[in-house]
């Protein structure tokens, strides 16, 4: 297959995808689906963490840093100091020996 006919089937896969995405901000969703949307990226969020944090042989270390890490940012709704302090919980639940 060549190089131009794969980045052709590309692009006929994924502009009607974006069109349809950038047509539905006109549209004024009712409000049940606006409050299914918000938790959308929660979600898909969950999905791919949870997999991660549970199905490793250190599931325990990354627990212990993913609570820290997820209570960090519920109480300081900072990114940054969420991630940080999930890191540092994972490194200090790894060097006691958890």
């Amino acid at each position: 297959m060549s190089g131009w006919l794969v980045i052709l089937l590309m692009w006929a896969v994924t502009y009607p995808a974006r069109l349809l995405g950038l047509s539905l901000g006109r549209l004024e969703l009712p409000p049940f689906w606006l409050a299914f949307l918000r938790f959308v990226p929660v979600s898909v969020f969950a999905a791919l963490i949870v997999p991660d944090v549970l199905g490793s042989p250190e599931w325990a270390r990354r627990v212990v840093g993913a609570v820290v890490g997820g209570a960090l940012l519920w109480r300081t709704r900072s990114l940054a100091l969420g991630i940080l302090g999930g890191f540092a919980a994972y490194w200090a639940a790894r060097l006691a020996g958890v």
